[in-house]
């Protein structure tokens, strides 16, 4: 189809799965993949052995937060580096202006955030077994809690935002598509859409509207409402800009997804 694959790999591997690491690795390459996302030091340096051909990506879930740990990256032989979601459009700025012109820089720029430091959450596999840094994540972030004072058990009490109570580490979704022309100026690379664990509708419609107002963004041409009506009406929480232009502020009332569209085929 005359398109680039990246592979995930950026999963924190325990002993046994390096050691069947490097098979995997080499079956990626052998497959045509043209870069591999990597968080783990010890995968990247088997990838850069394994994989020759394939370039190396930093996943967002290495935390790269400031442009020394984006050189050192750099240095070590990755290609591009996914920036941290913490991240200001300023510091995005200064990193840029930091770092060499051959090191790509990739941010995201629509879907879930999370209420942990780069994906970095111990709460799924804490109270679900699932693992958050092995793709497995159950969004414990997402539920409603009470409180329950020791030596009272079984005794709840909510925590209240207002008379429905209160998600208190509810995120809001990131939604960045009104301002491509800034991320451009900042010297972004690549703008990286949330795909795990959505419809393969969700990724077109999604994918196809930043393609159409990015496209409008470097013709310098003002925004056409229809593609920002397109992200509205996929299924999402309700949306913020992240923490490109200072704290994104939750949304405490449910942690619903919004959904007052029905798609048909026709």
């Amino acid at each position: 189809r005359d398109v680039k694959v990246h592979c995930t790999v950026n999963t924190v591997p325990r002993n046994d799965e390096v050691d069947r690491l490097p098979a995997h690795l080499e079956r990626l390459q052998s497959a045509g993949v043209d870069a591999l996302i990597l968080a783990d030091l010890g995968a990247f340096a088997l990838a850069g052995k394994y994989a020759l051909r394939c370039g190396r990506h930093i996943s967002t879930q290495a935390g790269v937060a400031n442009y020394e740990s984006a050189r050192a990256w750099h240095d070590l032989g990755a290609k591009r580096v996914i920036l941290a979601r913490e991240l200001s459009l300023e510091e995005i700025r200064e990193i840029r202006a930091k770092t060499p012109e051959s090191l790509e820089i990739e941010c995201f720029v629509h879907g879930a955030m999370c209420v942990s430091y780069s994906g970095r959450c111990l709460l799924s596999n804490y109270m679900t077994g699932r693992d958050a840094n092995r793709g497995e994540c159950a969004q414990p972030c997402r539920y409603q809690y009470a409180l329950m004072e020791e030596k009272r058990p079984g005794e709840y009490f909510p925590v209240f935002e207002d008379e429905r109570g209160t998600y208190i580490m509810n995120s809001r979704d990131m939604c960045m598509i009104d301002h491509l022309d800034d991320l451009c100026a900042a010297g972004i690379d690549s703008l990286k859409i949330e795909g795990r664990a959505k419809s393969a509708y969700y990724a077109a419609i999604v994918t196809g509207a930043y393609r159409r107002c990015l496209d409008a963004a470097g013709a310098r041409e003002p925004l056409d409402p229809a593609w920002r009506d397109e992200v509205n009406h996929v299924s999402h929480r309700r949306y913020s800009t992240g923490f490109f232009y200072g704290e994104p502020g939750q949304y405490t009332a449910d942690s619903r997804y919004i959904r007052e569209w029905q798609v048909q085929a026709l």
